[in-house]
């Protein structure tokens, strides 16, 4: 566990700046920051946990070294989520079959089934099922999986699952033992804490209303799709991120409080139990985050030799571009810096 040197460029130093930035700018260039071209993927339904019908995108190079399953956050999905196809353009130059999908009640997997998001507690078990699914299509091993912020927590969530693989996964053609880890960018760690943080500052509301807004779009479509699963006055009642877990998602679950939901999913408490190798790189100054998450996410990892916590002075919330001196200290090719380090993290493991 250390700290890993990272500079971002001037006008970015701040938490806030690097997330703006990062999350309404980046995106606009981000195909002239990258130097290799899109794969030619092909389209997959895999079938995850409780028979949940997953879409997504396989791309295998010639003589694959590994594969590389990995999806997003919290709103979007895999034609409008730049940051995870960023990965899949760099991961399959580099060599690794890539597995890109979109997850439960996102893009053409909320158009296939009207099963809602758990945010780890079935995501876990999706992630392997969907290695095992890639397996037979030609994806070798060694797999590793990757997110970021929301999709980071159910990455962590998935190798937790594969450490238990054979206890409940005994038919799937893997083996745990060919799940080797995983590695997580500004991982949702506990909910509770940050979205209490969140909507305590007014540039917080704005964000927390933003995303609340495309979890409605999100509802509005499953509605669309599925006209039976969802109550209409249900969807217009969820006005806020809170209010949408609970007025759509907690009693399915089987929860009698969006709390206890945001407990039982936190990934926090997994960390010190995490048993295949892990790298989680976390920003000090990410403001959609409580900061005091910080000592205990060092803690949880202090006496676990599997991870890998690397925490940064500077980054805001999945942003991490580095500067010119940054890329030339670290031979990197282009400004990408976090997931720079989770290839060159790959490369050493």
């Amino acid at each position: 566990m250390y700290s890993t040197s990272y500079t971002p460029p001037w006008g970015l130093q701040s938490g806030l700046s690097m997330s703006v930035y990062a999350g309404l700018l980046a995106g606009k260039n981000w195909e002239k920051n990258v130097h290799f071209s899109e794969p030619s993927y092909e389209e997959k339904i895999f079938i995850g946990a409780q028979e949940t019908p997953i879409f997504g995108l396989v791309a295998i190079p010639e003589n694959p070294r590994g594969t590389i399953v990995g999806t997003y956050g919290i709103v979007g999905d895999l034609d409008n989520q730049w940051y995870l196809r960023l990965l899949g353009r760099k991961a399959f130059a580099a060599g690794y079959a890539v597995v890109l999908f979109d997850w439960r009640a996102h893009g053409k997997t909320a158009q296939l089934s009207p099963t809602l998001t758990s945010d780890g507690i079935y995501e876990g078990e999706d992630y392997v099922r969907i290695a095992a699914e890639a397996k037979t299509l030609g994806c070798p091993a060694p797999f590793w999986f990757t997110g970021f912020s929301l999709g980071g927590q159910l990455a962590l969530w998935g190798i937790k699952a594969a450490q238990s693989l054979s206890s409940w996964g005994q038919t799937l053609p893997i083996e745990a033992s060919e799940i080797a880890g995983g590695a997580v960018i500004c991982p949702n760690l506990d909910s509770n804490r940050s979205l209490s943080y969140l909507v305590s500052s007014q540039w917080g509301k704005y964000i927390e209303k933003r995303i609340a807004r495309q979890l409605k779009k999100l509802a509005w479509k499953i509605h669309e799709y599925h006209p039976d699963e969802l109550d209409p006055e249900a969807i217009r009642r969820a006005d806020c991120i809170w209010g949408f877990d609970n007025e759509l998602v907690i009693k399915r679950l089987g929860f009698s409080s969006v709390e206890e939901y945001y407990h039982a999913s936190s990934p926090l408490p997994l960390l010190p139990h995490l048993s295949k190798p892990t790298l989680i790189l976390y920003a000090a100054d990410d403001p959609l985050f409580d900061p005091t998450i910080i000592p205990d996410l060092k803690s949880a990892c202090a006496d676990n030799s599997h991870i890998d916590l690397r925490v940064t002075h500077y980054g805001g919330h999945v942003g991490f571009i580095s500067n010119k001196r940054c890329q030339r200290q670290h031979k990197d090719g282009d400004r990408w810096w976090a997931w720079n380090r989770v290839l060159d993290w790959l490369e050493q493991n």
